[in-house]
Protein backbone atom coordinates (compact mmCIF):
# COMPACT_ATOMS: atom_id res chain seq x y z
CA UNK A 1 0.00 0.00 0.00
CA UNK A 2 1.08 3.45 -1.21
CA UNK A 3 1.60 5.81 2.07
CA UNK A 4 1.31 9.41 0.58
CA UNK A 5 1.40 10.90 4.52
CA UNK A 6 2.19 9.86 7.44
CA UNK A 7 0.22 11.01 10.81
CA UNK A 8 2.00 9.42 13.94
CA UNK A 9 0.48 9.48 17.14
CA UNK A 10 1.95 11.05 20.53
CA UNK A 11 5.22 12.81 18.37
CA UNK A 12 5.37 16.62 17.45
CA UNK A 13 5.01 16.94 13.37
CA UNK A 14 7.39 19.37 12.97
CA UNK A 15 6.86 20.02 9.06
CA UNK A 16 5.90 17.82 5.85
CA UNK A 17 8.46 18.54 3.15
CA UNK A 18 7.69 17.27 -1.11
CA UNK A 19 8.84 13.77 0.04
CA UNK A 20 9.49 13.59 3.78
CA UNK A 21 7.94 13.91 7.11
CA UNK A 22 9.59 15.20 9.88
CA UNK A 23 8.51 14.86 13.71
CA UNK A 24 10.50 16.03 16.44
CA UNK A 25 12.25 13.35 18.80
CA UNK A 26 14.08 15.45 21.54
CA UNK A 27 17.39 14.43 21.09
CA UNK A 28 16.88 13.32 17.71
CA UNK A 29 14.75 13.48 14.26
CA UNK A 30 12.83 10.81 13.01
CA UNK A 31 12.39 11.41 8.97
CA UNK A 32 9.92 9.13 7.29
CA UNK A 33 10.20 9.14 3.42
CA UNK A 34 6.79 8.99 2.34
CA UNK A 35 5.89 7.45 -1.57
CA UNK A 36 4.78 10.99 -2.40
CA UNK A 37 7.01 12.36 -5.98
CA UNK A 38 7.43 16.11 -6.87
CA UNK A 39 8.38 17.34 -9.90
CA UNK A 40 9.31 20.97 -11.21
CA UNK A 41 8.72 21.38 -7.46
CA UNK A 42 5.12 20.21 -7.67
CA UNK A 43 4.02 17.36 -5.62
CA UNK A 44 1.85 15.12 -7.52
CA UNK A 45 -1.64 14.17 -6.60
CA UNK A 46 -0.79 10.63 -6.64
CA UNK A 47 2.00 8.86 -4.78
CA UNK A 48 4.28 6.02 -6.17
CA UNK A 49 4.09 2.98 -4.49
CA UNK A 50 6.96 1.90 -2.54
CA UNK A 51 9.17 4.77 -3.52
CA UNK A 52 9.86 6.15 0.37
CA UNK A 53 11.30 2.96 0.77
CA UNK A 54 13.49 2.42 -2.09
CA UNK A 55 14.37 6.03 -0.78
CA UNK A 56 15.45 4.80 2.75
CA UNK A 57 17.30 1.71 1.68
CA UNK A 58 19.79 3.85 -1.01
CA UNK A 59 19.90 6.55 1.63
CA UNK A 60 21.27 3.55 3.89
CA UNK A 61 23.83 2.44 1.55
CA UNK A 62 25.26 4.91 0.43
CA UNK A 63 25.53 6.61 3.94
CA UNK A 64 27.50 3.37 4.93
CA UNK A 65 29.14 3.59 1.98
CA UNK A 66 30.66 7.20 2.44
CA UNK A 67 31.00 7.12 6.35
CA UNK A 68 34.88 7.57 6.22
CA UNK A 69 34.66 10.64 3.79
CA UNK A 70 32.13 12.40 5.44
CA UNK A 71 30.38 12.43 8.66
CA UNK A 72 26.33 11.89 8.39
CA UNK A 73 23.42 12.31 10.39
CA UNK A 74 21.78 8.47 10.70
CA UNK A 75 21.45 7.24 14.23
CA UNK A 76 19.50 4.00 13.46
CA UNK A 77 16.86 2.85 10.82
CA UNK A 78 16.08 -0.21 12.96
CA UNK A 79 12.19 -0.13 14.25
CA UNK A 80 13.67 -1.60 17.82
CA UNK A 81 15.55 1.97 18.28
CA UNK A 82 12.21 3.82 18.24
CA UNK A 83 10.85 4.87 20.96
CA UNK A 84 8.00 2.28 22.36
CA UNK A 85 5.40 4.62 21.43
CA UNK A 86 5.86 4.62 17.42
CA UNK A 87 7.27 0.90 17.85
CA UNK A 88 3.39 0.15 18.14
CA UNK A 89 2.64 1.83 14.73
CA UNK A 90 5.41 0.48 13.07
CA UNK A 91 3.45 -0.63 9.93
CA UNK A 92 3.58 3.34 8.70
CA UNK A 93 7.55 3.51 9.56
CA UNK A 94 8.96 0.39 8.62
CA UNK A 95 11.77 0.45 5.80
CA UNK A 96 11.11 4.00 5.27
CA UNK A 97 12.35 5.68 8.24
CA UNK A 98 15.40 7.42 9.83
CA UNK A 99 16.28 8.28 13.31
CA UNK A 100 18.62 11.25 12.86
CA UNK A 101 20.50 13.51 14.85
CA UNK A 102 19.08 17.29 14.82
CA UNK A 103 21.76 19.57 12.92
CA UNK A 104 21.79 23.38 11.69
CA UNK A 105 20.93 23.06 8.21
CA UNK A 106 23.17 24.91 6.33
CA UNK A 107 20.85 27.46 3.63
CA UNK A 108 22.09 25.54 0.44
CA UNK A 109 22.05 23.29 -2.20
CA UNK A 110 24.99 21.49 -2.90
CA UNK A 111 24.80 20.54 -6.68
CA UNK A 112 27.72 18.28 -8.02
CA UNK A 113 27.33 18.09 -12.33
CA UNK A 114 30.04 15.43 -13.75
CA UNK A 115 27.75 15.20 -16.91
CA UNK A 116 26.20 17.91 -18.98
CA UNK A 117 22.58 17.34 -18.54
CA UNK A 118 19.03 19.44 -17.52
CA UNK A 119 19.41 22.73 -16.61
CA UNK A 120 23.49 22.62 -17.42
CA UNK A 121 22.85 21.61 -20.74
CA UNK A 122 20.25 24.50 -21.70
CA UNK A 123 22.49 26.86 -19.46
CA UNK A 124 25.79 25.59 -21.88
CA UNK A 125 23.67 26.67 -25.00
CA UNK A 126 22.76 29.64 -24.66
CA UNK A 127 26.08 30.81 -22.68
CA UNK A 128 28.90 28.47 -23.35
CA UNK A 129 28.92 28.23 -19.80
CA UNK A 130 27.21 26.32 -16.44
CA UNK A 131 26.20 28.25 -13.57
CA UNK A 132 28.68 31.18 -14.96
CA UNK A 133 31.71 28.33 -15.14
CA UNK A 134 33.49 28.33 -18.30
CA UNK A 135 33.55 25.36 -20.56
CA UNK A 136 35.26 24.25 -23.23
CA UNK A 137 33.28 24.58 -27.28
CA UNK A 138 31.71 22.20 -28.94
CA UNK A 139 30.52 20.16 -26.10
CA UNK A 140 27.06 17.97 -27.08
CA UNK A 141 23.95 17.19 -24.90
CA UNK A 142 25.32 14.38 -21.92
CA UNK A 143 29.09 14.86 -22.17
CA UNK A 144 31.34 13.58 -19.58
CA UNK A 145 32.41 17.44 -18.43
CA UNK A 146 36.35 16.66 -17.74
CA UNK A 147 35.91 17.17 -14.30
CA UNK A 148 33.03 17.70 -11.49
CA UNK A 149 31.37 21.27 -11.12
CA UNK A 150 30.22 22.01 -7.85
CA UNK A 151 27.40 24.43 -8.78
CA UNK A 152 25.38 25.54 -5.79
CA UNK A 153 21.73 26.86 -5.46
CA UNK A 154 19.99 28.74 -2.91
CA UNK A 155 17.21 26.77 -0.91
CA UNK A 156 13.37 28.38 -1.75
CA UNK A 157 10.53 27.44 0.36
CA UNK A 158 8.50 24.48 -0.36
CA UNK A 159 6.48 26.08 -4.03
CA UNK A 160 9.13 28.30 -5.24
CA UNK A 161 12.56 27.56 -7.38
CA UNK A 162 15.80 27.16 -6.13
CA UNK A 163 18.20 29.66 -7.87
CA UNK A 164 21.90 28.95 -8.95
CA UNK A 165 24.61 30.84 -7.27
CA UNK A 166 28.11 31.39 -7.37
CA UNK A 167 31.04 29.88 -4.75
CA UNK A 168 31.69 33.85 -3.74
CA UNK A 169 27.77 33.90 -2.79
CA UNK A 170 28.09 30.73 -0.33
CA UNK A 171 31.14 32.30 0.67
CA UNK A 172 29.34 35.23 1.83
CA UNK A 173 26.03 32.82 3.16
CA UNK A 174 28.12 30.64 5.29
CA UNK A 175 31.44 31.86 5.37
CA UNK A 176 34.33 31.09 2.89
CA UNK A 177 36.29 28.52 4.98
CA UNK A 178 32.67 26.65 5.73
CA UNK A 179 32.08 26.95 1.72
CA UNK A 180 35.41 25.45 0.75
CA UNK A 181 34.96 22.11 3.02
CA UNK A 182 31.17 22.29 1.54
CA UNK A 183 32.70 22.63 -1.85
CA UNK A 184 35.74 19.94 -1.23
CA UNK A 185 33.25 17.00 1.17
CA UNK A 186 30.58 17.72 -2.28
CA UNK A 187 32.92 16.71 -4.66
CA UNK A 188 34.94 13.73 -2.76
CA UNK A 189 31.64 12.05 -2.09
CA UNK A 190 30.60 12.86 -5.35
CA UNK A 191 33.74 10.55 -7.14
CA UNK A 192 33.47 8.39 -4.79
CA UNK A 193 30.00 7.48 -5.68
CA UNK A 194 30.18 7.83 -9.58
CA UNK A 195 33.42 5.23 -9.56
CA UNK A 196 31.33 2.67 -6.76
CA UNK A 197 27.80 3.14 -9.13
CA UNK A 198 29.66 3.05 -12.26
CA UNK A 199 30.91 -0.54 -11.44
CA UNK A 200 27.10 -1.50 -11.13
CA UNK A 201 26.31 -0.30 -14.49
CA UNK A 202 24.90 3.05 -13.10
CA UNK A 203 26.28 6.65 -14.40
CA UNK A 204 25.37 9.36 -11.73
CA UNK A 205 25.22 12.54 -14.09
CA UNK A 206 24.37 14.60 -11.16
CA UNK A 207 23.68 15.14 -7.89
CA UNK A 208 22.30 16.88 -5.08
CA UNK A 209 23.45 16.93 -1.04
CA UNK A 210 22.51 18.80 1.87
CA UNK A 211 24.59 19.73 5.12
CA UNK A 212 24.52 20.63 8.22
CA UNK A 213 26.55 21.06 11.20
CA UNK A 214 25.88 18.73 14.31
CA UNK A 215 28.12 19.95 17.30
CA UNK A 216 30.13 22.60 14.48
CA UNK A 217 31.20 19.48 12.84
CA UNK A 218 30.20 19.28 9.26
CA UNK A 219 27.52 16.09 8.72
CA UNK A 220 25.50 14.84 5.42
CA UNK A 221 22.22 15.20 6.22
CA UNK A 222 19.01 14.21 4.46
CA UNK A 223 18.90 11.67 1.93
CA UNK A 224 21.86 11.36 -0.26
CA UNK A 225 22.33 9.63 -3.62
CA UNK A 226 18.71 8.45 -4.67
CA UNK A 227 16.40 8.27 -7.44
CA UNK A 228 15.18 11.73 -6.32
CA UNK A 229 18.49 13.83 -5.77
CA UNK A 230 20.46 12.62 -8.92
CA UNK A 231 20.28 11.51 -12.50
CA UNK A 232 21.20 7.96 -12.67
CA UNK A 233 21.35 6.47 -16.40
CA UNK A 234 22.24 2.81 -17.09
CA UNK A 235 25.83 2.54 -18.60
CA UNK A 236 25.19 0.09 -21.42
CA UNK A 237 22.53 2.75 -22.83
CA UNK A 238 24.56 5.56 -22.67
CA UNK A 239 25.17 7.56 -25.99
CA UNK A 240 26.53 11.12 -25.71
CA UNK A 241 24.54 13.86 -27.97
CA UNK A 242 21.09 13.63 -26.38
CA UNK A 243 19.03 12.85 -23.85
CA UNK A 244 19.51 9.59 -21.89
CA UNK A 245 17.14 6.68 -20.25
CA UNK A 246 17.17 6.93 -16.71
CA UNK A 247 16.43 5.07 -13.63
CA UNK A 248 15.33 8.68 -11.81
CA UNK A 249 11.86 10.76 -12.00
CA UNK A 250 13.36 12.59 -15.47
CA UNK A 251 10.80 9.70 -16.82
CA UNK A 252 8.00 11.77 -15.27
CA UNK A 253 9.22 14.91 -15.79
CA UNK A 254 9.27 13.80 -19.20
CA UNK A 255 5.84 12.57 -19.87
CA UNK A 256 4.96 15.88 -17.86
CA UNK A 257 6.87 18.24 -20.58
CA UNK A 258 3.74 16.35 -22.82
CA UNK A 259 1.28 17.67 -21.01
CA UNK A 260 -0.48 21.28 -21.42
CA UNK A 261 0.45 22.16 -17.98
CA UNK A 262 2.40 25.40 -16.61
CA UNK A 263 4.20 24.06 -13.72
CA UNK A 264 1.97 25.31 -10.94
CA UNK A 265 -0.44 23.25 -8.75
CA UNK A 266 -2.46 21.48 -9.53
CA UNK A 267 -0.09 19.20 -11.32
CA UNK A 268 -1.86 16.60 -14.14
CA UNK A 269 -3.12 13.43 -12.89
CA UNK A 270 -0.82 10.62 -13.28
CA UNK A 271 -2.12 7.77 -15.59
CA UNK A 272 -1.44 4.19 -13.71
CA UNK A 273 0.85 3.46 -16.54
CA UNK A 274 3.33 6.12 -15.49
CA UNK A 275 2.55 5.43 -11.63
CA UNK A 276 4.10 1.84 -12.73
CA UNK A 277 6.40 2.85 -14.87
CA UNK A 278 8.31 5.55 -12.63
CA UNK A 279 7.99 2.86 -9.71
CA UNK A 280 9.47 0.01 -12.15
CA UNK A 281 12.39 2.70 -12.40
CA UNK A 282 13.21 3.41 -8.94
CA UNK A 283 13.38 -0.71 -8.23
CA UNK A 284 15.73 -1.13 -10.66
CA UNK A 285 17.87 1.23 -9.39
CA UNK A 286 17.67 -0.17 -5.79
CA UNK A 287 18.75 -3.38 -7.31
CA UNK A 288 21.44 -2.39 -9.39
CA UNK A 289 22.98 -0.39 -6.84
CA UNK A 290 22.66 -2.32 -3.97
CA UNK A 291 22.03 -5.95 -5.35
CA UNK A 292 18.82 -6.21 -3.25
CA UNK A 293 15.42 -5.43 -3.45
CA UNK A 294 13.02 -4.40 -1.03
Amino acid sequence: MAVRETNLQGVKLLGRGKVRDIYDLDQNLLIVATDRISAFDVVMAEPIPDKGRVLTAISLFWFDKLQDLVANHLVSAEVSDLPSGLQAQADQLRGRFMLVRKAKTLPIECIVRGYLSGSGWQDYQATGKVCGIDLPAGLRESDKLEEPLFTPSTKAEQGLHDENISFEQVGRLIGPDLAEKVRDASLGVYSRARDLAAARGIIIADTKFEFGLVDDRLTLIDEVLTPDSSRFWPADKYQPGRSQPSFDKQFLRDWLLTQDWDKTPPPPRLPQEIIEQTRARYLDALEKLTGEGL
